[in-house]
């Protein structure tokens, strides 16, 4: 699975109203070896959009703990290509999408499902995904 940056920040952020349903997927992911991906851009948007909320120092300690279990899903010339190409409202989710095919990903964990209709894969919000594959919570 690749999780959106959206997902990422509901967690760093302690966000109240998505955070807990964030929370429990990084908690799954923790304990799925080689089951996590993250949009390489994923990583600069991160760090410049959580520095900006608390400090820089935040932003690389929670960008090493979450590499510490997911795996960065490469992109390059071809992935940008493809992801232009794609009848996608907003770039950045076809790169993520891009990612995702890269990593060979099944699903993409995301709260603005909406915004990757036309994704070639499936898209689950957390709570969505823990309830499909986490059934007893």
């Amino acid at each position: 699975m690749l999780i959106d940056t959206d997902v990422l920040m509901d967690v760093a952020l302690g966000r109240e109203v998505f955070g807990p349903d964030s929370r429990a997927l990084l908690e799954w992911c923790q304990h799925e070896p080689q089951a996590t991906f993250v949009a390489w851009h994923s990583i600069s948007n991160l760090f410049y959009l959580l520095s900006a909320a608390r400090s820089s120092s935040f932003a690389r300690s929670f960008l090493g703990g979450l590499l510490k279990f997911a795996i960065v899903a490469s992109g390059g010339t071809e992935s940008v290509r493809h992801a232009l190409t794609m009848r996608m409202a907003d770039l950045e989710e076809a790169l993520q999408v891009a990612a995702a095919i890269s990593a060979n990903a099944s699903f993409i964990a995301t709260r603005n499902v909406a915004d990757y209709r036309g994704s070639p894969i499936p898209v689950l919000t957390p709570a969505a995904f823990l309830k499909r594959f986490q059934p007893e919570l």
